[in-house]
């Protein structure tokens, strides 16, 4: 059976703690198999025959808001994916150089082409943006806490919804699972 990735976006932030047993409990009661967590920041792993991914993030998502009582946006990626993510280099070693923050926000769908002309034009000196099917790839010279760039910024002005991870999880989860 085929392993998926669901990044959770809400999980153990602004004071709301699920525990990771209880996590795999919820997807697991979702009829989802081989469930585990990585890290308690809303990175499960499991395995379905389920093939429609909107459908399966819509489950997932549902799924969460009725036993956490708080939506619980849900990003899902196959394996291959997860793995494509981890290789991919978005910049160049010049624009990698003193970056502090290398993230991926993970998007249900790509961004339209005026979505990603509004990201461009949000570039800085210190924040650049790469695009690539359906994720947007951050590198900043600064911390994420220290760049003027804000989780708030972004969807307000790109009106999407998203989750962001730093690259080395991507890169553990590969080898941890094998994806």
């Amino acid at each position: 059976m085929p392993r998926f990735v669901a990044f959770l976006r809400a999980i153990n932030v602004g004071g709301r703690v699920v525990t990771m047993a209880e996590l795999r409990g919820h997807f697991e009661a979702l009829g989802l198999s081989d469930v585990e967590t990585f890290i308690a920041s809303g990175n499960v792993i499991f395995s379905t025959r389920a093939t429609a991914m909107p459908a399966l993030e819509k489950r997932i998502a549902n799924g969460l808001l009725a036993k956490l009582g708080y939506e619980v946006p849900s990003f899902v990626r196959t394996g291959t994916e997860v793995a494509a993510i981890a290789k991919y280099q978005p910049f160049t070693a010049a624009e990698r150089a003193g970056s502090q923050t290398f993230c991926v926000g993970l998007l249900a769908e790509p961004l339209s082409p005026t979505a990603k002309n509004a990201l461009m034009a949000l570039q800085t000196d210190i924040d650049i943006f790469h695009v690539n099917k359906r994720e947007i790839y951050w590198s900043s010279q600064k911390g994420q806490s220290d760049s003027v760039i804000s989780n708030v910024l972004l969807e307000r002005t790109l009106k999407v919804r998203f989750t962001f991870r730093g690259t080395n999880t991507m890169v553990r989860i590969t080898a941890k699972y094998g994806l």
